[in-house]
């Protein structure tokens, strides 16, 4: 890993957990990898149904084969970064990326640079980074794909683990359920019960396959008892899109992505 990346998100990190460490580990006595620490919040007393669906951001890079006496002596970093997102533009892990990557430039005085490559459930995109030179100038700004992909996919062209270095967990945002104006639902109970009346009538979009927002829908499906039909697109954005349109009723979105749409142009959360 990159001494100067490393040790800066090192440093910042352990200012944080100097004041808590008896505590950290008297409540997390189970240790886990660190890209499962950085993509699950602690784990816990079971939690009640509307916190259960969190998107997680992830900071990455390669970590293939590669000695660590083999990093050249010299300041990082020397030339532009790319922030790999494998997802679309204007979703959330978008918005963030962004954010970071103008931060990053003017703290590092160098080009920071965004690359979305989306598709694949956010693997085409990870792929990319998992076989990119492990020199510490190709990040992957990830979210819950990354621990659920191995589960949902036994033939990933990478290993989730042994391939990446993780950096640190960026940001975590709840999810809202978000219907389209036209569907005459104003609560929760109402979408269940309109819903229920209509068995496979009712679609929702996602950021994709595997995602947060399609395992959120699931999971409000299972628990619920309702059939809805899930309908993957490359990125929240593009999800969002066709909400508004009515081409899908229902969305399982993250804030920075919908609330804009609910206070301009009636999307409701339900």
């Amino acid at each position: 890993m990159c001494p100067r990346l490393k040790g800066a998100w090192a440093r910042r990190e352990a200012e944080e957990r100097s004041s808590d460490t008896t505590r950290r580990h008297e409540e997390e006595p189970v240790t886990h990898p660190a890209s499962c620490r950085a993509a699950h919040p602690a784990q816990g007393p079971r939690a009640a149904p509307g916190a259960a669906a969190w998107c997680a951001l992830l900071l990455v890079f390669s970590a293939a084969a590669f000695p660590t006496d083999a990093w050249p002596a010299q300041a990082y970093p020397v030339k532009a970064v790319r922030i790999v997102v494998p997802f679309s533009a204007g979703g959330g892990t978008d918005i963030i990326a962004r954010l970071l990557a103008q931060k990053l430039s003017e703290a590092w005085g160098q080009q920071v640079v965004v690359d979305n490559r989306a598709g694949g459930g956010a693997v085409i995109g990870t792929e990319i980074v998992a076989k990119s030179g492990p020199d510490g100038y190709t990040l992957l700004l990830t979210a819950n794909p990354h621990t659920a992909n191995p589960v949902l996919n036994a033939r990933l062209p990478y290993d989730a683990l042994r391939d990446f270095a993780a950096v640190t967990m960026v940001a975590s945002a709840p999810l809202i359920v978000v219907v389209h104006p036209s569907l005459p639902v104003r609560s929760v109970r109402e979408l269940i019960a309109f819903a229920a009346a209509r068995p496979g009538q009712l679609s929702y979009g996602s950021s994709g396959n595997g995602g947060p927002q399609h395992l959120a829908g699931e999971l409000f499906k299972s628990m619920a008892r309702i059939d809805m039909v899930h309908v993957p697109y490359k990125g929240s954005a593009p999800a969002t899109t066709d909400l508004l349109a009515g081409q899908v009723q229902v969305g399982f979105s993250s804030m920075l992505t919908v609330l804009p749409h609910v206070k301009t142009s009636g999307m409701r959360v339900d």
